[in-house]
């Protein structure tokens, strides 16, 4: 290990990161289900409710980049968007740098469910966010897309 405390994990780091994994697991299914809960208002499953906020936050997109930005199988990122152009919440138009790989995009009855989604789920986490300072939120971010990161070649389709 150098200087700044970096370098090869010890036997100590790994058991520390194999807890890490060990709560995301359990917390992503928790705020899994809250997210369902809540987007059952809206008629939504969790997983178009992850499609029409990554179209929001990133404009039109191909389904093969959104599965790739998610880490989920292209054929799932499909079945979900077209949930939501059954539900006139997206629509599917050409993508003038690809022929073949059309883009979807956000209708406007998508954009108002996307934004109030998103605006509960704010309101939630307010809630249970609880006494975390801003200094650790941003440590768990950056261990946390480190981590991300380190996995990026593991493939999802």
């Amino acid at each position: 290990m150098d200087e700044t405390g970096r370098g090869p994990a010890n036997g100590a780091s790994t058991d520390r990161l194999t807890e890490v994994f060990d709560l995301v697991g359990p917390l992503y299914r928790r705020a899994w289900r809250r997210v369902e809960q809540d987007v059952a208002l809206e008629g939504l499953s969790v997983g178009t409710r992850a499609v029409l906020v990554m179209l929001r936050e990133h404009g039109p997109m191909t389904v093969p980049r959104m599965g790739r930005a998610q880490a989920l199988s292209r054929q799932f990122v499909q079945r979900m968007v077209n949930d939501a152009a059954a539900r006139h919440l997206v629509e599917i138009v050409p993508n003038p740098a690809h022929r073949r790989s059309s883009l979807v995009r956000l209708t406007t009855e998508g954009e108002a469910a996307a934004t109030g989604v998103v605006d509960r789920e704010r309101a939630m986490l307010r809630e249970v966010g609880g006494d975390l300072t801003d200094a650790e939120i941003t440590a768990c971010l950056k261990v946390l897309s480190r981590l991300l990161r380190l996995l990026d070649d593991v493939d999802m389709d």
